[in-house]
């Protein structure tokens, strides 16, 4: 029988994710659904600290500032339209109040810092290499905050512009955890403000980046998930209805392909019994008062404190939450 799919190949990675690493996943929101899913699965990880960062002088940017004591200040931060934004971060942490905004972004900050000092996975997933240049200062901003188009400068960054943005900051990351290994990513959703060929060159201009420092820095490794989507997921069916963004089984389909390469057999076996508790959580009975659904609340907290007792590592409180609430109300 004839193959109606173009496999993309997966190269034999020197190292493995399992559930003792320390991951930190920074980048666009393409990142955001590898790092929500390790999350989910209860990986010991962080997931972008400034918010969703697409280009990959802003990643570069954010990394530098982890390894510096650099708590934001109030004069960093600027009103526009009721709210006080950050060019370092998304619009998700901007605020009604620059206290409130402030306040948040340093809480991330500082955990984002502690979290650094043991992370040894890092993935980074680049979005576009288009960026915004802030005309008064010259620097790269995150995110515009729907500030005048004339206050920016955009660009395409060259392939030696992306490098030189992050070379050096995963070489000192490197340095202080020599067992750091680094996941680059290209993301596979499309930038089409200035078209389809723009987009194209944007994410070539990435690809080549990323070729070359994955072969000037060993612990740096390509993972391809743009090419998975491009090649094996081809066809418009496995998009939103945007017909930009990946469908959820398009995402699922590119978590099960990262699986198979960095996960170990013993992580993906954990991960299936997690798996099943977290199903279980999500369950709604139609009838939660009744004899047979006590019941099977009562052996999935079993089933919690039995996976708890076996992997000291896991720490299950919020499906037992769920389960010990659903048990609660069905007594009142």
């Amino acid at each position: 029988m004839p193959n109606f799919q173009t496999f993309v190949p997966i190269p034999e990675y020197p190292f493995r994710i399992g559930y003792q690493e320390h991951l930190l996943s920074l980048g666009s929101c393409f990142a955001e659904h590898i790092g929500r899913r390790l999350a989910e699965h209860h990986f010991y990880s962080l997931l972008n600290p400034y918010g969703i960062l697409y280009n990959p002088v802003s990643i570069a940017q954010g990394l530098h500032r982890l390894l510096q004591d650099a708590p934001f200040q109030p004069g960093g931060l600027f009103e526009h339209q009721g709210l006080w934004h950050s060019f370092f971060h998304h619009g998700a942490f901007s605020h009604p109040t620059r206290e409130e905004a402030l306040d948040a972004m340093n809480a991330a900050y500082r955990r984002a810092q502690g979290f650094l000092l043991t992370a040894n996975r890092l993935i980074l997933t680049m979005g576009t290499a288009h960026v915004f240049v802030y005309r008064p200062s010259g620097e790269v901003v995150a995110n515009c905050h729907k500030l005048p188009g004339t206050a920016f400068e955009r660009r395409r960054l060259s392939p030696r512009e992306v490098i030189a943005a992050l070379e050096p900051v995963l070489y000192e990351l490197k340095n202080r955890q020599p067992e750091l290994e680094v996941i680059i990513t290209v993301s596979p959703v499309r930038h089409i403000r200035d078209g389809l060929v723009e987009n194209q060159r944007s994410k070539a201009t990435l690809l080549l980046a990323t070729g070359e420092l994955c072969e000037q820095l060993p612990f740096a490794h390509y993972f391809p998930s743009y090419e998975i989507m491009m090649d094996e997921l081809r066809g418009y069916r496995f998009y939103a209805a945007d017909m930009i963004h990946p469908t959820e089984v398009a995402i699922s389909y590119i978590w099960q392909r990262f699986g198979q390469a960095f996960f170990d057999e013993d992580t993906q076996l954990l991960m299936q019994r997690i798996e099943k508790v977290i199903a279980a959580a999500r369950h709604r009975p139609f009838h939660p008062a009744s004899e047979p659904h006590q019941r099977f609340l009562r052996q999935q907290l079993d089933i919690i404190a039995q996976l708890e007792r076996d992997f000291s590592f896991l720490n299950l409180s919020r499906e037992r939450a769920a389960f010990e609430q659903q048990l609660t109300g069905a007594r009142r």
